[in-house]
């Protein structure tokens, strides 16, 4: 592998710090999009619970907000109810959507960043095939060429393109994936707020006139 690196030139090493951004950021997103840290199954259910009969307290709240990505949500909705409580549905309503849509965006953080290297791995690639070719073909005397010679160079300039395909696929391929898994996560924390403002809205003091 060293060899077959040392022999395609410099062009393979922005390819090689694209492997290695790529591969940290695969790593980081399997961690942080566990459904343990994103969307617990059973919290909407533990958190009606505990306050089915009254809202609880800072140190809950508080506890909530740092269990998951949907907690935070959740504790922002109950902090909503707890500061103002003539708070009305539709104030309600827009203190979640705010707590989603900061929930949304930490979810897909890093993302954009591996479409890139997706994008431009094959074109990093390519471009290192080009100009290895071209300092094949502007290294050739004007006597002519071994044919042998020239067959070796260009397979050794075709490494990059090679290398590019060999990092862009997986990449795309974990892109889509975790695209995927931030809007099923998305739909969840959309279902559970929904579940919530109405449960919440029971606590709410209703306005005079």
């Amino acid at each position: 592998m060293f060899s077959i690196i040392q022999a395609a030139g410099w062009p393979i090493w922005p390819l090689l710090l694209c492997s290695v951004i790529a591969m940290a950021l695969i790593i980081e997103r399997f961690t942080s999009l566990r459904a343990v840290k994103v969307a617990p199954p059973t919290l909407v259910d533990e958190v009606i619970s505990v306050t089915r009969a009254s809202l609880p307290g800072a140190d809950v709240v508080n506890k909530l907000e740092q269990n998951s990505v949907l907690g935070a949500v959740l504790a922002r909705g109950l902090r909503a109810v707890i500061a103002e409580p003539r708070i009305s549905d539709e104030a309600l309503r827009e203190s979640f959507e705010a707590a989603g849509r900061a929930a949304v965006h930490r979810l897909e953080r890093y993302l954009n960043t591996l479409g890139t290297i997706a994008s431009a791995a094959p074109l990093l690639g390519l471009l290192g095939t080009v100009i290895g070719m071209i300092e094949i073909f502007g290294s050739q005397g004007p006597t002519g060429s071994n044919p042998v010679m020239l067959a070796h160079g260009i397979s050794i300039a075709l490494y990059n393109t090679a290398f590019g395909l060999i990092i862009a696929i997986p990449a795309l391929m974990f892109y889509r994936y975790f695209r995927g898994l931030v809007d099923t996560y998305t739909l969840e924390l959309e279902q559970a707020a929904h579940r919530m403002v109405p449960h919440l809205m029971r606590f709410a003091v209703p306005r005079n006139g």
